[in-house]
């Protein structure tokens, strides 16, 4: 089988590449194949750490199966945990995927999580088929998550949230009157916690751990005048 380098992975290394696509091979099945001669790039043996470009041709050798997904194991998702995943979608095309993460719900996994959102995009499928993350919700934050389909939608999201030309919206409920009832916010923030217990907090404009953060609110609406 022949795969041509995509434009988004040009200076991607070997063995960086077919770990993206085939994210259950060990560094070591694929620097087997390399120094073997079975994985040729434009006819020509690579190293595992060598670099691609764009529009080479990169013979693949077969591919040894997933072993560690057989029918039970922990990572296999359950037809439940597939129709959960694809309700979540509000949105889909060639490019991009947004979803409608639930409140409580984790993006990434960590200790004692099993069950996150960067699991359940086994539903769309692995290696290239799988849909990237390109940014964050705090688990007890619901709302828009937005997410690449393939490595040249990820990157121009990512480039995007980066370059703070996203523009992010949070709707809350809160008790009592905020005074003034809109205005700017500028106050450094900083992550505290350990494992699936971090979070955002205020912090000193001298502390070195602390990033830059700006908010404009507005109250919409009140309620009993509370």
């Amino acid at each position: 089988m022949t795969i041509y380098v995509a434009e988004a992975e040009d200076g991607i290394r070997l063995d960086r590449w077919f770990r993206r696509r085939w994210p259950h091979l060990s560094n070591i099945q694929v620097q087997k194949m390399a120094r073997s001669g079975q994985i040729r790039v434009d006819g020509a043996r690579i190293k595992p750490e060598g670099r691609l470009t764009a529009g080479a041709a990169v013979r693949v050798p077969p591919i040894p199966d997933d072993t560690s997904r057989q029918a039970g194991d922990a990572h296999t998702l359950s037809e439940q945990d597939i129709r959960f995943a694809k309700s979540m979608v509000i949105y889909e095309d060639d490019m991009v995927l947004a979803l409608n993460k639930p409140h409580g719900l984790a993006v990434q996994g960590g200790t004692k999580t099993s069950r996150h959102v960067d699991r359940l995009l086994g539903a769309w499928g692995e290696g290239m088929e799988r849909p990237r993350l390109v940014h964050r919700l705090d688990r007890d934050t619901s709302g828009v998550l937005l997410l690449g389909k393939g490595p040249e939608a990820a990157k121009r999201l990512a480039g995007a949230f980066a370059r703070r030309q996203a523009k992010k919206t949070y709707w809350a409920i809160v008790i009592g009157n905020p005074k003034p009832s809109a205005g700017q916010i500028d106050m450094p923030l900083k992550k505290t916690g350990i494992n699936d217990f971090e979070m955002m907090r205020p912090a000193e404009r001298k502390d070195p751990r602390a990033e830059p953060a700006e908010t404009a609110f507005a109250t919409l609406s009140r309620a009993a005048h509370r």
